[in-house]
């Protein structure tokens, strides 16, 4: 069941490529929304719209916003040439991109002989706000490095809803972002996972490729019940196609919850039951008590000999973070609460450069 409310455009309140806001009244109260043209069209002050109010009346993590639905206002939309592989399926948003596996694709030779990475190193990981920091580490240690991005479909759909991408490419710092399976609004669009890293290797010319989700993790507090669980089998597919798959763990000594203390559950259950490849583990070097309960965590869960692990010591991802114009963080926590997750991320994009480095 969806919440749906008739809504009256006031004005606008920013703009991205691919995603409007604007301030709404809705009942006489004023309200924030986003709307995405792409799915419903330009919408002007004074319009008349449909309003998904679900989110907000569930007092989810989306920011405060309502979604606008359609335009009650008489304006036909015709479609635009190019592309017919269709994201959001059987939903009244479907629609359709240009992706770059059909026949009409200017890349369409390309990507029927890609059959592997090449060695490319994969950054897989688990929460949108591990982006930042990663890019951040690598373009200060080569500011040459082809990056691309591919964000799945396990969080938010439309990539422009991401602020962090969008200002990682105005900054030169991200060089394109691809979206795969029913996420939408990349640079180029892919079908699958597979061909997505095989269109970032070898359409992009990535050095380096970033995984994962957009804004939005699901979880639910159980072992099996979280969107995250993508990274065990996107690090099988890096597997497959011939990369260096690079499991980002989630680290945390600030979350209160003891299912995400030291290793989160969530990385844990991906490396003991879900990725069955031996990929690279990048550990923080951190104080000798949390190092030692770290290890501790690894033994448990039998992860020792089931995989490369390597510590870095990558102390200046926090002072890079704290200087950034784009003020990261993480479950609502910043850089000084979540030392010890932004460390991670400095060691796994270390740890991914070092892999570049050998070829």
């Amino acid at each position: 069941m969806i919440a749906i409310k008739r809504g009256r455009i006031l004005k606008e309140l920013f703009a991205r490529p691919g995603i409007k806001g604007y301030l709404i009244s809705i009942d006489g109260e004023e309200a924030r929304s986003i709307v995405y043209p792409e799915l419903v069209g330009e919408v002007l002050p004074g319009d008349e719209v449909l309003v998904n109010t679900t989110a907000v009346e569930l007092q989810l993590g989306s920011g405060g916003y309502h979604y606008v639905v359609a335009s009650l206002q008489s304006r036909n939309r015709e479609l635009t040439p190019g592309g017919h592989i269709m994201k959001l399926r059987y939903t009244p948003m479907q629609l359709k991109v240009l992706s770059v596996e059909e026949e009409a694709s200017p890349f369409h030779q390309v990507m029927q002989e890609a059959d592997s990475l090449e060695n490319t190193p994969v950054l897989v990981s688990s929460l949108h706000s591990m982006l930042l920091p990663l890019c951040l580490q690598l373009k200060e240690k080569d500011k040459e490095l082809r990056l691309a991005y591919i964000m799945t479909d396990g969080a938010a759909l439309p990539l422009a809803f991401s602020q962090v991408v969008d200002y990682l490419k105005r900054e030169g710092l991200l060089q394109a972002a691809l979206s795969v399976g029913h996420a939408f609004g990349g640079d180029l669009e892919a079908v699958n996972i597979y061909s997505g890293l095989l269109a970032a290797r070898h359409i992009l010319q990535a050095d380096i490729i970033i995984v994962g989700m957009g804004p939005g993790i699901v979880g639910t507090g159980t072992k099996w019940g979280f969107t995250g669980i993508e990274q065990g089998e996107i690090l099988n597919a890096v597997e497959a196609l011939e990369g260096r798959p690079v499991a980002v763990p989630r680290i945390s000594f600030a979350d209160k919850r003891k299912r995400h203390q030291g290793i989160s559950h969530h990385t844990l259950t991906v490396l003991s039951r879900v990725c069955r490849v031996k990929a690279l583990v990048p550990l923080p070097l951190l104080e000798e008590e949390k190092m030692d309960f770290l290890w501790t965590q690894i033994r448990e869960a039998g992860l020792l000999d089931k995989y490369h692990f390597i510590v870095e010591n990558e102390p200046g991802i926090l002072d890079l973070l704290n200087n950034s114009s784009f003020k990261a963080s993480t479950m609502g926590r910043g850089v000084e609460e979540e030392k010890e997750f932004f460390l991670a991320l400095g060691a796994a994009a270390q740890a991914a450069l070092r892999l570049y480095q050998q070829d």
